[in-house]
Parts: C-alpha cells; sequence; structure tokens
C-alpha cells in the first residue's frame, strides 16, 4: 500500500502531516509519488480563510475522479480528510458542520480528527537539518476573527518530559535548527501548571493577563534548555504581544542561537479595531514592547501577521495600521483581506461592512509598502 498527503496551511500542518505519515509507515505503507499512484490520499486541511476552504473542495473534486478510475479497474483507493475542517465539524455538536462536509465532499471515505494521529512514533521529516517540534495544540484566546479555537480546541501543552528528549534526540542526529510550534507559545505549559502535572520543580513566569498576573508559563524555561542543547538556531511560531514576558526577554538576548527574528502578530495598528478583534494590546503597548525587545536585543527583527478590512474598519483605522507598520519596520507581514469564518464572533455578530474592492486595494498598498513589493 501507498500513501500521499496534501497538506493546508499553516507550520503546525506541516509538522501534524509529519505525523500522518508516521503512522502510514508504522503500518507498512511506502510514500507515493503522485495522487494517481497512491491508495491512500490524506487531505490535511486549512480553514484560516474562505479561499484555503475552496482549494480543500476543488482538490477533493479532483481526487474523487481519480478514485472513480481506480474503481472501474478494481484498484483500492482511500480518501482521507484530516485537519482544521474536522477539527471544526468534530466539535461542533450540533453535527451540521460535518454533515455539510460530507454533502460537498461524497467522495471522502474518512474524515479524521488529527488527534486520533498521536505521538507514538517519530514524525517523518523530510528536511534533514530543521525540524519542527510541536510543543502546544490549541488556544484559549478566542480572538474574534479566528477559527482556531473551534478548530484545534482548548490550548493543551505537551509534557516538558517529552518536547525536551525530542530535541536532544534531533541534536544527535545531526538536525541544525528546530522551530518550537503552538499557537500560543508564550503561554506554553498553563495548563501543565493549573493541573499539576509539571513533573518538576520549576517556578513558572506568571504574565500579566488581562492588567493581573495570572497567566503562568513555562515558556521562558523550555525554550532555554532547548537552547542550551547547541543547536546552530532555535526559533518559535506564534507569539501573542500581550503575553511576551521580560523573562522571555532575557531568555532570548542571554542565548545568541535562539532566532533575532521574532514573529509578532499585530493584526492591526488601530486601538478600535483590536478591541473589537478581542486583542488585548493598544497601538502603543505594541511599539512599547517592539522598543522593550531591541533595548535587551539590538539586532532583533520583526515579522507579523495583519487583516486588513476587519469589520468596520474605515479609512482612519487602516492609516493607524500604515503608521505603526512604518515605525516598526517589520521585515516581512503576512498580509491578509478579512474573510468571515464560521462559529466566530466577528462572523455571529459583527457585520463584514468593508468592500472586497476596499479590502483589496489596502492589501495591495500596504503589501507594498511593508513587503517592499512592485506591484
Amino acid at each position: 500500500m501507498k500513501y500521499f498527503i496534501k497538506t493546508f496551511g499553516c507550520q503546525q500542518n506541516s509538522a501534524d502531516s509529519e505525523r500522518i505519515a508516521a503512522a502510514f509507515r508504522a503500518r507498512g505503507f511506502t510514500k507515493a509519488r503522485s495522487y494517481q499512484s497512491a491508495n491512500y490520499v490524506a487531505v490535511n486541511t486549512c480553514m484560516i480563510r474562505h479561499s484555503a476552504e475552496n482549494r480543500v473542495y476543488g482538490l477533493v473534486n479532483n481526487l474523487a475522479l481519480i478514485k472513480e478510475a481506480k474503481r472501474q479497474k478494481k484498484e483500492f483507493y482511500k480518501i482521507i480528510v484530516t485537519g482544521c475542517m474536522v477539527g471544526m465539524a468534530y466539535r461542533d455538536k450540533t453535527g451540521k458542520y460535518l454533515a455539510r462536509l460530507r454533502e460537498i465532499m461524497p467522495a471522502v471515505d474518512e474524515f479524521m480528527p488529527i488527534e486520533e494521529v498521536g505521538f507514538d512514533n517519530q514524525p517523518i521529516r523530510t528536511d534533514k537539518k530543521s525540524a519542527l517540534v510541536p510543543i502546544s495544540n490549541g488556544c484559549n484566546n478566542f480572538c474574534t476573527y479566528c477559527v482556531v479555537p473551534f478548530t484545534r480546541g482548548r490550548e493543551v501543552s505537551r509534557a516538558l518530559e517529552d518536547i525536551i528528549p525530542e530535541c536532544r534526540n534531533l541534536k544527535e542526529k545531526g538536525y541544525e535548527e528546530v522551530i518550537l510550534l503552538g499557537q500560543n507559545v508564550n503561554s506554553y505549559g498553563a495548563d501543565l501548571v493549573q493541573q499539576k502535572k509539571v513533573g518538576r520543580n520549576i517556578k513558572p513566569v506568571y504574565v500579566k493577563h488581562l492588567g493581573r498576573f495570572r497567566l503562568p508559563t513555562l515558556f521562558p524555561y523550555l525554550l532555554e534548555e532547548v537552547a542550551k542543547l547547541g543547536f546552530r538556531k532555535v526559533d518559535f511560531v506564534s507569539s501573542n504581544p500581550w503575553d511576551f514576558s521580560d523573562e522571555l526577554i532575557e531568555v532570548v538576548a542571554r542565548h545568541p542561537n535562539i532566532t533575532r527574528t521574532l514573529h509578532l502578530p499585530v493584526q492591526s495598528g488601530d486601538n478600535n479595531i483590536l478591541k473589537k478583534m478581542n486583542r488585548w494590546y493598544t497601538h502603543e503597548e505594541y511599539l512599547t514592547l517592539v522598543t522593550k525587545i531591541r533595548d535587551k536585543i539590538p539586532e532583533a527583527k520583526f515579522t507579523t501577521d495583519i487583516i486588513v478590512g476587519f469589520c468596520g474598519e474605515m479609512e482612519d483605522a487602516y492609516r493607524n495600521t500604515v503608521e505603526l507598520c512604518k515605525k516598526v519596520g517589520f521585515e516581512k507581514a503576512y498580509i491578509a483581506m478579512y474573510s468571515v469564518r464560521p462559529f466566530t464572533a466577528a462572523g455571529k455578530v459583527i457585520p463584514d461592512d468593508v468592500p472586497f474592492a476596499v479590502k483589496k486595494k489596502r492589501w495591495m498598498e500596504l503589501d507594498t509598502i511593508v513587503n517592499k513589493f512592485e506591484h
């Protein structure tokens, strides 16, 4: 039997696909070169934008044609859909979203929650120098535009006793770089502390959260332990600006092998839009954090995520985002036009009132300003 995996979306999805490949290998399967030569095709989906959904539907429709041709030849062919779309379907207690997926993609044989693929087998990594290492899954923040809490659920941290030996093993195998992954790495371990599952005598860092020091995190400790293993580079994605602690800045500053290009999603530079997004910082506080980091790490550079055309974004609000981008001088910005996502607060109660043409214009202008592309 042969398998083929198609991955849509972020690095976390890529890491999940490496575990899916390991599960296939554990069953004695080998990797196919194409959809046509496979017996099992796993489609690892993304839902961050509506366009990502449409790409999945288009692919599965094409796979259905291959499946029918195989059926006529009496050849085995199974289509499996997993990832964020399935995560949302199984968290929708009404069953309506799963029914909708089955109606749109009738050729799919199995909708498999990614949680069914554990960490029992070593991931099949295609990159022999840089390794993706998930440290947590899910998110507790519920930004009003974001579908992640509904696709991946509440934040669950992996144990330190699993992550550090995995990284040590990677170093022994000759890997030069590790990338620690989580929807919000800054809050890594908060659930372990609260459930008293840390397993060792570590004093957690309490991050100022909603005006109070109430979010315990083990991430500065984990990051330092991994840095000490001697990798050429240690990276981490993604960080929320409101819980980027002073201790975390100190750890990065102490270890030159920790990345100096920090991904710090801002989403908007306008305070009213940030409130609507349920992002717990202001334009001014974001700039203060950037300054604080640069004071401790002069060579620090920043990348970011930005949404243009969010609900109620008037021209002056958009201009505040442009102003912030010019002040920070981002190395790169991943800019998206706002699209309504199912189950999100914005999708339910805030009108998507910015015309597509305006979103497109702002996207093109900001992309030119930040990423210095010619259009």
